[in-house]
């Protein structure tokens, strides 16, 4: 039997692939803030998965029956067939074109570029992380998997400071939603530590990386 290392030589590619730490979550729960402390200590590149959303008209995305609504908080509204296609790109060869996601306007409105040394591991965050753990375990991308989460009071105090802050949507959306996604939170923590993520808070999960 050929083995894989050799098989990707073969291609190219280096044998040794790079491999993800995935931080998932509820929306709030310290994702974003936990990618950057890591980043800023290990120089590890952060993957932004929430930026490949799909844009707002686009037909695949999934509505609210009742109000008729995008329904922002289900899977089908995150391309991850594209998300995977790039951290196959920066895993592989170290650099990937990434879209950049404004929330406030429902679409992608431009691109950057994310590289990746040798020897890094790569923080993929966002509320959908967990929904790739299983194809990414699949693959060899997978070095770790993590559901960052809080009491769902304090996330939602954190997300809605946050996305008042940023203007993401109008209060009253935002006030409606976070309502809605605190009462949901122990379903979305227990539907992704189902998915493979280990749930743990933020403080646990830096210690773990950093050693």
């Amino acid at each position: 039997m050929e083995d894989p290392d050799d098989a990707r030589a073969a291609t190219g590619l280096p044998a040794t692939r790079r491999r993800v730490v995935v931080l998932a979550g509820p929306s709030g729960s310290g994702k974003s803030r936990l990618a950057d402390r890591v980043h800023a200590a290990r120089g590890w590149p952060v993957f932004r998965l929430d930026d490949f959303y799909r844009d707002e008209d686009d037909p695949a995305m999934p509505r609210q029956a009742d109000l008729g609504i995008v329904d922002w908080d289900h899977p089908d509204s995150w391309d991850a067939e594209r998300a995977l296609a790039a951290l196959r790109d920066l895993l592989d060869t170290g650099r990937a074109e990434l879209p950049v996601y404004d929330i406030s306007r429902s679409r992608a409105v431009g691109t950057h570029e994310v590289t990746a040394r040798p020897d890094d591991l790569v923080l993929a965050e966002g509320i959908f992380a967990a929904e790739v753990v299983g194809r990414l375990d699949a693959e060899g991308m997978l070095h770790s998997a993590w559901c960052v989460h809080h009491r769902p009071a304090v996330t939602f105090v954190r997300r809605l400071l946050r996305d008042l802050r940023e203007r993401r949507k109008p209060p009253t959306v935002l006030l409606r939603r976070g309502w809605g996604l605190m009462r949901e939170e122990p379903g979305i923590v227990a539907r992704q530590t189902a998915l493979g993520a280990v749930g743990s808070r933020a403080s646990a999960v830096e210690r773990d990386l950093l050693g």
